[in-house]
């Protein structure tokens, strides 16, 4: 799946945890410098399950935890990533986090997406994870430049995870 223009996305049903990691397992070969993921979705949806695989697909061997208490974890592998939880700030405290020094130490993973001021969004791959009886729905948005880059990456990640789902 190739070509993905701006508002167009990909969906996947993930019916297992390994599936959800898989996912970013796949696209943490495409992660740089810079990137923003965007996870959104309701407590219990998969966010940190993708995000451990981003983790464990940059080459970090540690268990990855949910960041919801201390707000900020960081995972050291090819590339720093930077798992950030906006679940209990407002939006004034977002920006005191220091999303710019992060961006230039790394790429950023962020679980309640939906909270991050406009100016962040903007060339985010945004994920939207939806519970669906024991499954899960992955939908893929990007409005311009990165985000693109990264949706037509995941979308090739769901053609490759659907194919090893169908290996005998």
């Amino acid at each position: 799946m190739t070509g993905i223009e701006a508002g167009q996305t990909p969906a996947r049903i993930a019916r297992a945890e390994a599936e959800t990691r898989r996912l970013g397992e796949l696209l943490a070969p495409h992660l740089a410098l810079g990137d923003v993921v965007a996870l959104m979705g309701p407590l219990g949806a998969g966010k940190t399950c993708f995000v451990a695989g981003l983790a464990h697909g940059l080459g970090y061997g540690s268990r990855v935890r949910s960041p919801s208490f201390s707000l900020v974890n960081e995972y050291t592998g090819r590339i720093l990533l930077v798992h950030l939880d906006l679940y209990r700030l407002a939006a004034g405290e977002v920006e005191s986090l220091g999303l710019e020094e992060y961006l230039e130490r790394g790429a950023l993973a962020v679980e309640w997406g939906e909270r991050l001021p406009a100016r962040w969004r903007g060339d985010a791959l945004e994920l939207s994870f939806e519970i669906v009886g024991q499954a899960r729905r992955i939908r893929a948005t990007a409005q311009s430049g990165r985000g693109i880059e990264l949706c037509s990456a995941l979308g090739a990640a769901f053609d490759l995870a659907k194919a090893e789902a169908e290996e005998p």
